[in-house]
């Protein structure tokens, strides 16, 4: 009988947030590989089922070895779940006794409890060791007796990817599960230096997976059950196999030999979007992006987002930060990734532009929230459309230049008036445009229950959807949109059975409101279009209304 091995997923850089549905990274899948491959029975468990359960922690004292993967390099707010505080880490390692107890991930290049303070590096108390650099690689190393720092190494980390894949079987939101695929770490940036506040300059440059290790991961993971894939963890998706240098053009046949293989390995896949582009190579390879991001729109999955890392629209701040485009170069990328993109399937857009805002940037001053202000300003007031702005304030690592250079709370109040401008002033109008009353999505899961319910399509990046009716989390469901909030949707589900909805949603009609709920519900049963629009008026969902006898 092999020995136990457990790891414990502390959820890492993007997990369950507002932006990302439950997913589960490249870290765990090759670390249970590695133990795997050493002979283990590899067992699993998320940071939810401990905090839910604690007597997990005799079982995973039996075991010969435990590893978690744990910290964050992205501050956000989360839905249906919260990466491990240091707090409940160090927990783990004093009350977990007997195995050889070894920690790695994005906590090795330290830890802090959100955006706005700085991470520290210091020992995680009831550990034995500390997987610093890439995590399989140096647990690799670990369990053969060596404990140096780990380096990137394909012709390893590949195999282990296959091996460990079954693994996603163990993840308690399975098969409602985002798999993430990394197609490249290191940063042909840092040859300057990076950004002043990014950890993937750490890893050197770039190193690219060969198009035959990504589609083999998805072969195997396919068959162990996965249908929703990420193409995450690289700077810029459009550089994947480019040239060298800083800002490389981008080679659409490499993009098309991915995305086409992928789907030859999964035909039957539900989701394929993408992450991070790099603003900086669309503005200065404008053809060689279109073309690229044509092959993105035609192989992927509609609702798809390419996630800006814009920072700051003050062009001072841009060159102390050494940053990837100024402004300009920002309108430039989102003007083509619309041109490419902005066309509807099903009611969806196909790929839009997402924008990420930094606070506490070194340089900053009381006029950069003004000129963030005046940046988003001239994007309502123009064509293009944006699917969602993130403002997160900087959460500074040892070793960058922002750790010693910040400027946190030094502009809190300009901040906070910038935040409230793009809640109020961007977010709302943009969704309406995005978005508008009649939009269909399916396939929404429930994740929370209530009198509102919540629920998202799987994806990068998908809005969040609050549905007046009670539903089961798990439970799949259409549904159309009839609202908007500052940054999620009110929708009802479809069919929408008029003479079956809950009194507090007839309210979300388009046409009744809280002025008419009363009269609807006592006009129930519908029997015609027509009895029902003497109330309501013609409305953008009439076609989507069904008048089915209440039992």
């Amino acid at each position: 009988m092999p020995a136990d091995a457990w790891i414990i997923d502390g959820y890492v850089d993007e997990p369950a947030c507002l932006g990302v549905p439950p997913y589960i990274s490249p870290y765990i899948r090759t670390v249970a590989g590695v133990l795997k491959e050493s002979g283990y029975r590899v067992r699993y468990c998320t940071i939810d089922q401990v905090r839910a359960n604690p007597y997990l922690f005799p079982s995973i004292s039996e075991a010969a070895i435990m590893v978690m993967i744990a910290g964050v390099t992205v501050p956000g707010k989360y839905l249906g779940g919260s990466p491990a505080t240091l707090t409940e880490i160090q927990q783990i390692g004093l009350q977990v006794r007997g195995p050889k107890k070894v920690i790695g991930g994005p906590i090795g290049f330290g830890y802090s409890p959100g955006g706005g303070e700085k991470a520290i590096i210091q020992a995680i108390s009831g550990f034995d060791h500390l997987l610093s650099g890439s995590a399989p690689e140096a647990l690799h190393s670990y369990l053969n007796g060596s404990r140096q720092k780990g380096k990137v190494d394909y012709s390893l980390s590949d195999r282990w990817s296959i091996l460990g894949s079954a693994i996603i079987r163990d993840h308690p939101s399975f098969p409602y599960l985002m798999c993430e695929l990394e197609t490249a770490r290191g940063c042909a940036h840092q040859e300057t230096g990076g950004c002043s506040f990014c950890t993937e300059p750490f890893y050197g440059p770039p190193v690219y997976r060969a198009v035959k290790g990504v589609i083999d991961e998805v072969e195997s993971l396919y068959k162990a059950g996965a249908r929703h894939f990420r193409l995450g963890r690289q700077p810029d998706l459009l550089t994947y196999q480019a040239g060298s240098g800083e800002f490389p053009a981008p080679d659409p046949g490499a993009l098309y030999a991915l995305f086409s293989g992928i789907w030859a390995m999964a035909p039957e896949l539900r989701t394929l979007h993408i992450d991070n582009i790099n603003p900086g190579t669309i503005a200065r390879h404008p053809e060689e992006s279109r073309e690229a991001l044509s092959v993105i729109a035609r192989y992927h999955t509609p609702g798809d987002v390419a996630a800006l890392g814009m920072e700051t629209a003050d062009p001072d701040v841009v060159l102390k930060n050494n940053l990837k485009a100024n402004p300009d170069e920002v309108k430039e990328a989102i003007r083509i990734i619309n041109s490419v993109g902005s066309k509807r399937s099903a009611g969806i857009p196909e790929l839009l532009p997402g924008l990420n805002f930094i606070s506490g940037l070194p340089g900053e001053t009381k006029e950069t929230n003004e000129l963030n202000q005046q940046f988003l300003q001239e994007i309502i007031q123009g064509p293009d459309l944006i699917r969602r702005v993130n403002l997160r304030q900087l959460m500074p690592f040892p070793g960058t230049y922002a750790y010693d250079h910040h400027t946190l709370g030094l502009h809190e109040a300009k901040f906070r008036a910038f935040k409230e401008f793009v809640r109020t002033k961007f977010d709302r109008p943009m969704l309406e445009r995005v978005f508008p009353i009649g939009t269909v999505f399916r396939d929404i899961i429930i994740e929370v229950e209530g009198s509102v319910s919540f629920g998202r399509q799987m994806g990068s990046y998908p809005i969040l959807i609050g549905i007046p009716v009670r539903l089961v989390p798990r439970t799949v469901i259409d549904a159309v949109v009839v609202d908007f909030g500052m940054r999620s949707l009110t929708a009802l589900p479809v069919p929408v059975e008029i003479n079956k909805l809950p009194v507090q949603a007839l309210r979300w009609l388009p046409g009744v409101g809280k002025k008419k709920v009363a009269m609807v519900s006592a006009k129930r049963p519908f029997d015609t279009p027509e009895s029902l629009r003497m109330i309501t008026g013609v409305t953008p969902i009439d076609h989507l209304v069904v008048f089915t006898k209440s039992n």
